[in-house]
């Protein structure tokens, strides 16, 4: 054989490739998550708002339509009737005047109450400091209920029975008003405070200087819940205030309640026009809210 002889090509099998698996990636799992928390969403807010809606479109219907037999969720005949009755009928000038007075003094007041106490106990170390967090955190643990008594009896002997101040005095500082500012400035380091203390700043200007404006998404936050509280307080109102002159919105509202007889379109009226400064506020400031930075201006 010479060296020029060919050899034999040997031919290998064709290796099979494996089947390629169809992708399936998270996106229809994640959809069809999606879907149901949509769903989910949705039959909630039909849950809360169809009462809502029946309420706010009742309130002008005419007293006779409120109670025909079949119910509709649209009134027959609109009417406005209702609304005037309430403003003219009460004394809703000086309701709303009383209950404006209470909920932004209280309001004012609580924010800067629960700001300086929750930074005391978020940023000093002191024994009678944790007894007062204690006692602070003790008071949730109560029913308002219980409370009412005791509270009544100081009121009563500092003389505030019967006056706006008998409903603003005890109702400055709130336990959630303080868990909320000392939770937030627990989580402001406390090199930012050396610092500055460091450069000759006193408590005083480090406080009022650097915590309050870095706080101011937890101040509007309180802010709008202490409006909320003070503007629906009923119980407490009830308990201190004797003087119609004095009564605040809601207790107001319940006068119209007769002990027989319930003009049930005047008390739809009076009832939504008490929600209107609420729902003014809360599209006023949600933007200011929801939009805030909390830990704007702070570093690890």
């Amino acid at each position: 054989m010479t060296a020029n002889t060919l050899t034999p090509r040997v031919e290998t099998a064709p290796t099979r490739q494996a089947p390629r698996k169809r992708w399936s990636g998270g996106k229809p799992r994640a959809t069809g998550r999606t879907i149901s928390a949509s769903t989910l969403l949705w039959i909630l807010a039909v849950a809360y708002g169809f009462p809502l809606l029946w309420f706010v479109l009742s309130s002008f219907k005419p007293a006779g339509d409120l109670f025909s037999f079949p119910l509709t969720l649209l009134p027959k005949s609109w009417t406005v009737q209702g609304y005037i009755d309430a403003w003219n009928s009460f004394n809703f000038y000086q309701f709303f005047a009383n209950t404006f007075i209470v909920a932004i003094v209280t309001t004012v007041l609580t924010v800067i109450a629960s700001c300086c106490t929750g930074y005391a106990l978020a940023k000093y170390d002191n024994r009678w400091l944790k007894i007062l967090f204690l006692g602070i955190l003790a008071t949730t643990m109560l029913p308002t209920e219980v409370m009412l008594a005791p509270t009544f009896l100081v009121v009563r002997d500092l003389g505030l029975y019967n006056s706006l101040a008998g409903i603003i005095v005890p109702s400055i500082l709130t336990a959630t008003g303080v868990l909320m500012f000392r939770a937030f400035f627990l989580t402001v380091p406390d090199e930012l405070i050396e610092a500055a203390r460091i450069d000759g700043a006193r408590e005083l200007a480090i406080f009022f200087r650097i915590m309050v404006p870095i706080s101011r998404p937890i101040m509007l936050t309180l802010a709008i819940f202490s409006f909320q509280w003070r503007w629906n307080d009923y119980i407490w109102p009830l308990l201190v205030l004797n003087d119609p002159d004095k009564f605040t919105l809601q207790i107001g509202i319940q006068s119209i309640v007769g002990a027989q007889n319930i003009n049930w379109s005047v008390l739809l009226g009076a009832s939504v026009i008490s929600l209107i400064p609420l729902i003014l506020l809360y599209l006023v400031f949600q933007k200011y809210v929801m939009n805030a930075n909390i830990n704007a201006g702070l570093k690890d």
